[in-house]
C-alpha cells in the first residue's frame, strides 16, 4: 500500500533534500527500510550499530509517536503518513502559575491601565490576568533569533520581571533575524543591548540580566526565583541542563527551536506531562545534524516561532488556555504548513520517569552527554591553520581537500578544486580519495570536518587526514583574500 512519507528540514540532506517520499509498506519499519533502501545516507542517520532507531529521531503516525503504538510494527493503512521528527498530553489548567495571593498584592496604575487596555478589554485575560503578568517573572535563556520576539513580546504584554541570559556579544551575522539588536549593537553584550530594547517598549518592568554562560554551577541559582523559564538556547548541552534544572525545580519550560525554514515549539512541566527528555531521551551524534549557524534560517521564522512561544508563556502566567503541555507544534514557513504531535511522558526517563537515575544537576555529565568530550581512546584529530593550508597551496605541494558542506553553504562561498562528498557519503566513496596524499576536510566552522575524518577512520580509510581548523569562516580572510572564492 502506498504510504507518504514526510521528511523533517533537518534529515532531508540525507535523502536527496526532499521533504515527502511515496512509499509502499504495510508497517513502519517497512517504510523506512524501504526509505533507507532507496537513500542509504539516511540509514546511517535514522539507525544506530544495533539497526535499531537512533534515540533523537521520533516517528508519528497520525499524530502520534510510534513509541505510544507498536513502535516500528505499526501497521498502517492505505494513504497513511508517517512523520520523521528529529530533535532538532495537551491540557488547559484551571489557574495559571501565579497564585491568588500574589495577585492580589499587585495594582495597576492609570498608565498601566492605559497601556494594557487592549488586554483589559479581553474576557479571558481583563485585570486579574493583568495582574498576574506584572506579578510574573519569566526567564529566557538566549537571545538570539528565538530570544528577541520572547523578550520583545512579553515586555510589551507587561510581565513584570524579566530575567535574561546570554554570554555572548552582538555581531553582524545577528542582524538579519535579530531584530532586537541593531547595527549600533555589534560588539556590545547581548543582554545590555536586549534591556536597552526592553526598557523603551516598556519602562515599567524589571529586567535582570546574567552575562554569563550556563553551567552545572549557576543554573538552579539563577532560574529557582522565577516562575517560568523559556528556553530559547542553541545548542543541545544547554538543552538538556535547562530542561533539568526545571524539572528538579519543578518550573513549567516552554521550549523552541528552529531549522532553515522548520520551527518546533512545547510546553514541558514533568509536573503535569513528559520533559525533554520524554521526546528526546539524547542527542544526535556530534556534528550529524547542522545548527542554525551552520544551515542558515529564514530571518522570518524565529519571530513566529518565538512568538508562539511568547504566547505560551502568557497562558501559563494567566492560565485558562490551552498550554502545548504533552504536544508538540511544528511549523513548516516556507510549504506553510503546521502540525500537532501527542508528546508522552516516558517511565524510563531518567529525570522525571518511575525510577529516575539523575537527582543533581551537577553529578550529571553534559559535555559527556552531548559528545563535547573527547574520548582518551579516541585518536585526536590532527588540524591544520588557515595560514599553513595556505603556504601549502602556494608550493604547489600534492593534496586533496574534501569540502563536507551542504549545497547551499557551497554556493555563498567555493573552495577552489576541492572534491564535493557529503559526511553521509564518505565511507561508501572513500576509494575516491589517495592514502599516500595528506587530505584535508573543510566545513563552515571546523567542526563537522571532524566528524568527517572519524566517519572515515571508522570505515577503515588510512591515509592521512587533517581538519581545517576553523573551516572556511577563518579561512576566508588568508586563502580566498585575491582568489574570488567568495560571492
Amino acid at each position: 500500500m502506498a504510504v507518504k512519507l514526510l521528511i523533517s528540514a533537518t534529515l532531508r540532506t540525507f535523502a536527496g533534500r526532499k521533504s515527502e517520499i511515496v512509499l509502499e509498506g504495510s508497517t513502519v519499519q517497512e517504510v523506512l527500510d524501504r526509505f533507507t533502501d532507496e537513500y542509504p545516507d539516511a540509514g546511517k542517520a535514522l539507525f544506530g550499530d544495533d539497526r535499531r532507531l537512533r534515540p533523537f529521531v521520533n516517528v508519528y503516525v497520525g499524530g502520534n509517536n510510534i513509541d505510544a503504538l507498536d513502535g516500528l510494527e505499526t501497521k498502517l493503512e492505505e494513504n497513511d503518513t508517517v512523520l520523521l521528527v528529529p530533535v532538532i498530553v495537551g491540557g488547559a489548567p484551571e489557574e495559571g502559575v501565579i497564585s491568588e495571593e500574589r495577585r492580589k498584592a499587585v495594582t495597576l496604575d492609570d498608565k498601566e491601565i492605559d497601556r494594557y487596555n487592549k488586554h483589559l478589554m479581553l474576557r479571558e485575560i481583563g485585570v486579574k490576568g493583568q495582574k498576574k503578568l506584572k506579578a510574573a517573572k519569566v526567564l529566557i535563556a538566549g537571545l538570539g533569533g528565538l530570544g528577541t520576539p520572547l523578550v520583545q513580546y512579553l515586555a510589551a504584554a507587561g510581565v513584570g520581571t524579566i530575567g535574561i541570559v546570554d554570554f555572548d556579544e552582538v555581531s553582524l551575522t545577528n542582524l538579519q533575524s535579530q531584530v532586537i539588536h541593531g547595527t549600533r549593537d555589534v560588539n556590545r553584550p547581548k543582554t545590555a543591548s536586549a534591556k536597552d530594547s526592553i526598557k523603551a517598549i516598556n519602562p515599567l518592568i524589571k529586567v535582570e540580566t546574567y552575562h554569563i554562560k550556563l553551567t552545572e554551577e549557576n543554573i538552579e541559582e539563577i532560574i529557582e526565583d522565577y516562575d517560568i523559564v523559556a528556553d530559547a538556547t542553541d545548542n543541545y548541552k544547554s538543552r538538556y541542563l535547562i530542561n533539568d534544572a526545571c524539572v528538579l525545580l519543578g518550573k513549567p519550560l516552554v521550549f523552541g527551536a528552529m531549522y532553515q525554514f522548520e520551527g518546533q515549539v512545547s510546553v514541558f512541566d514533568a509536573r503535569r506531562g513528559p520533559c525533554f527528555r520524554c521526546q528526546f531521551p539524547s542527542p544526535p551524534p556530534k556534528g550529524l545534524v547542522p545548527t542554525c549557524a551552520e544551515s542558515g534560517v529564514i530571518g522570518t521564522l524565529p519571530g513566529i516561532i518565538g512568538s508562539i512561544q511568547a504566547n505560551e508563556v502568557l497562558k501559563l502566567i494567566i492560565g485558562g488556555g490551552e498550554s502545548l503541555i504533552g504536544e508538540m507544534f511544528l511549523f513548516d514557513t516556507w510549504n506553510f504548513t503546521g502540525r500537532k504531535l501527542s508528546v508522552a511522558k516516558n517511565e524510563n526517563c531518567p529525570i522525571c520517569g518511575k525510577n529516575p537515575t539523575i537527582y543533581k544537576i551537577e553529578e550529571f555529565d553534559y559535555e559527556d552527554f552531548c559528545g563535547l568530550k573527547e574520548d582518551e581512546e579516541e585518536v585526536p584529530v590532527e588540524g591544520i591553520t588557515p595560514e599553513d593550508l595556505a603556504d601549502r597551496i602556494e608550493r604547489g605541494e600534492p593534496l586533496t581537500i574534501v569540502d563536507v558542506r551542504e549545497p547551499h553553504e557551497r554556493s555563498i562561498s567555493r573552495f577552489p578544486n576541492a572534491v564535493v562528498i557529503p559526511i553521509g557519503q564518505l565511507a561508501r566513496r572513500q576509494n575516491e580519495l589517495d592514502p599516500d596524499m595528506d587530505t584535508i576536510f573543510i566545513c563552515r566552522e571546523g567542526k563537522r570536518s571532524i566528524l568527517a575524518i572519524n566517519t572515515l577512520r571508522e570505515a577503515g580509510y588510512k591515509g592521512p587526514m587533517y581538519n581545517l581548523k576553523g573551516g572556511m569562516e577563518a579561512a576566508r580572510d588568508i586563502i580566498f583574500s585575491n582568489e574570488g572564492g567568495w560571492l
